[in-house]
């Protein structure tokens, strides 16, 4: 086998094992859908799906009866488009400039999210002499992307309307996940104007936490992503995702350090009393955060990452490196721990919610590092 060609990562040789339970993916999506009433549910797999793998997740979904996808690229589309040739694909990031033809080849529609894009894609469709299908993005409160307000309601006067098809008016919450935030009906009410506006074109505002609203703001399509890889979308109630990724890392060797002793890089943790240490085959270059370390003396530290080492849970000793993350495992009996045992770094209790909060970030950010060192294993859903 020549060095350039890809080999699989067996899993006895892998640093890190992460499952991804296909079974639980379907499940949260058809959770999504029943949610959104008479709304057509699509699938957010921007990002690699969330870091799941767009190869596996879009079949999976697709099988499942999803027809509408949403990536953030148009190479992500381009990788969709392959596994799912019948499938509606939007780019959420807009029309690159002189990428028009792109689109046209494989059937994909970009998201206009302002007037140059729009003018663009206007003008290649008149050059083409056909009607290709877009949505337009309008910008209710995220100040991001999208058209202004003002010029979404100036839009039924717009003669390009005619040059192209518009397929979706779409917009994107600011804070859904915020029951009580009045920016939430603020940009209800400016979509539904813009709504109105453009009469017969189908809708989209609500994320995975918009589609929970109590005002249910579905209209015709609605656009899941975080909770459909187990994220939650209602933080303060209880999840009703099911999880979906699992990480677990290898221990690959085992030591004691004495009382005093300075742990990891610039010796930012210190033992009190003898400690025994666990190395994991698992680093910053596997997409784990840095800012998961572990500062200070032992039992007294600002403690941020955890383990869970047979049953139980095990703080970080020091700073996470590049391919290193060691655990201070004294509490777990000597005989439950060894080298070459699979620890716990996300799953049961250290859900991605939970893991992005110790780390100081969001489980957005843990699943969308998920790294390529990794053995990938999936649970197949069952139709």
């Amino acid at each position: 086998m020549k060095a350039s060609q890809a080999r699989f990562i067996a899993d006895a040789e892998a640093g890190s094992l992460l499952h991804i339970d296909l079974g639980a993916l379907v499940s949260n999506w058809r959770f999504m859908r029943d949610r959104a009433g008479d709304a057509e549910a699509s699938a957010v797999v921007k990002a690699d799906a969330y870091g799941t793998g767009i190869e596996t997740t879009v079949p999976a979904l697709y099988r499942a009866g999803c027809r509408t996808f949403f990536v953030a690229h148009l190479s992500e589309a381009v990788r969709a488009r392959t596994v799912a040739p019948e499938a509606t694909i939007y780019v959420l990031n807009g029309l690159p400039p002189g990428t028009c033809e792109v689109y046209r080849e494989f059937e994909l529609r970009p998201v206009l999210g302002s007037l140059d894009e729009f003018e663009e894609w206007a003008a290649f469709c008149r050059a083409q002499g056909q009607k290709l299908k877009a949505a337009v993005h309008f910008d209710t409160g995220m100040h991001r992307l999208g058209l202004t307000v003002a010029q979404g309601l100036n839009l039924k006067n717009d003669s390009r309307l005619k040059d192209f098809e518009p397929a979706l008016l779409m917009s994107h919450f600011a804070s859904a996940e915020e029951r009580d935030n009045p920016l939430n009906r603020r940009q209800i009410e400016a979509f539904s104007a813009i709504r109105q506006s453009l009469p017969g074109i189908p809708c989209s505002l609500a994320n995975s936490s918009g589609i929970l609203r109590e005002e249910k703001p579905h209209f015709e399509l609605v656009r899941p992503g975080y909770a459909l890889y187990g994220g939650n979308p209602t933080p303060d109630q209880a999840n009703p995702m099911r999880p979906v990724v699992s990480l677990q890392s290898r221990i690959i060797q085992l030591r004691t350090v004495e009382e005093g002793e300075g742990v990891g890089y610039n010796s930012r943790w210190t033992a009190r009393g003898k400690r025994r240490l666990a190395t994991l085959s698992i680093g910053y270059a596997d997409g784990y955060p840095r800012s998961a370390s572990s500062i200070g003396v032992s039992g007294e530290a600002t403690t941020r990452g955890m383990a869970i080492v047979a049953d139980r849970l095990c703080p970080f000793a020091g700073t996470v490196s590049m391919d290193l993350i060691i655990v201070d495992v004294t509490d777990v009996p000597e005989n439950d721990v060894k080298r070459g045992d699979l620890v716990t770094l996300i799953g049961g209790e250290l859900t991605i919610d939970e893991v992005g909060r110790r780390a100081g970030t969001i489980g957005y950010e843990i699943l969308t590092s998920l790294g390529r060192r990794y053995a990938r294993t999936h649970r197949e859903a069952e139709f």
